[in-house]
């Protein structure tokens, strides 16, 4: 089968089409045959070595397919089923191995690339608005990068609940998608991003901001929060934040700081049902839009990540084996 893989770390370039052999699923595995890739930041910080991974691997970890093959001791699944994941190591590839723990059975209706990037993502956006911080109706929060993949889930997710939104954005096209998907208001990054939000908040500032890019970002993210305010700095597109006295968060008005990540808001199977399965009911019902901003041919991953880190693409991007 075709596959990407990286023998050492550092650009897009490093990402290589080879051959190797289809695997064999073992207990409890599902062998799934890959129609769509989810492309996640996330992807890069291994790609590149911020994240330390052992080499040589095939990236990915999230997607949709077909099961072509099922383990001993699988029973919730038969062959022929449509799943989703984002757990499955190796996903960047023609098939790959997934643990059945890990699977999600993809609802009639919901196209392969649409699944394919709206576990990671939309889970991702599920975590934070309804348990990192569960914001409510009338209540504002700050979303920076608006217009990608999580952005724009997590701004509608908001929406949903009432929630006013303000979103930052690079360009006009970025800023009008960010309308669509339900922003009350979008900012520019060369803003006064915290002056604009006690601005739009009668003083106060925001309730929650939830920042995706980190470095860029996090001193603006800051100065935008309420008294007892929450940043959930839950990526770091732009580079990680540097060393924090936490006394800051003192100053700041009793602040509360917390970096999450998926994996813990998705510690057993019952906890990762409930939130895929509202993510899919989401779109189900419209309230939540997966937006497929681009779609590349798997040999193109290189050029999926250098769109992805330039700023080039919104909302999802999806590679098609």
């Amino acid at each position: 089968m075709r596959a990407i893989r990286i023998d050492n770390t550092g650009g897009p370039e490093v990402m290589n089409v080879v051959e190797i052999p289809t695997p064999t699923p073992g207990p409890g595995q599902l062998l799934v045959r890959v129609d769509a890739v989810g492309v996640n930041y996330i992807d890069t910080y291994f790609r590149s070595g911020l994240y330390p991974r052992a080499l040589p691997y095939v990236p990915g970890d999230e997607g949709s397919g077909v099961i072509e093959q099922l383990g001993s001791e699988v029973t919730d699944f038969t062959a022929g089923d449509r799943v989703a994941w984002a757990a499955a190591p190796g996903s960047y590839a023609e098939y790959v191995l997934v643990d059945a723990a890990a699977a999600i059975t993809v609802p009639d209706g919901i196209p392969a690339d649409q699944a394919a990037s709206a576990l990671l993502q939309g889970m991702t956006a599920h975590y934070l608005v309804e348990s990192t911080y569960c914001a409510r109706q009338g209540e504002t929060v700050l979303v920076h990068a608006g217009a990608g993949g999580v952005g724009l889930m997590l701004t509608q997710l908001a929406v949903a609940k009432g929630v006013n939104v303000i979103t930052t954005v690079s360009t006009d096209a970025k800023a009008e998608r960010s309308r669509q998907a339900g922003a009350a208001h979008v900012l520019r990054y060369d803003d006064d991003i915290a002056a604009r939000v006690r601005e739009l908040t009668g003083g106060e500032g925001a309730h929650a901001v939830y920042d995706g890019v980190g470095a860029d970002t996090f001193e603006a993210s800051m100065a935008s929060l309420r008294v007892r305010g929450t940043l959930a700095l839950f990526g770091a597109a732009s580079g990680p934040v540097p060393p924090l006295d936490p006394q800051r968060l003192n100053r700041g008005g009793s602040l509360f700081l917390t970096r999450p990540t998926l994996a813990h808001y998705i510690r057993n199977r019952a906890e990762l049902e409930w939130r895929a399965d509202e993510v899919f009911a989401a779109i189900a019902r419209g309230v939540l839009r997966v937006e497929i901003g681009a779609r590349y041919a798997l040999e193109d991953a290189a050029q999926a990540h250098t769109d992805l880190e330039s700023r080039m693409t919104t909302g999802s991007i999806v590679l098609v084996p």
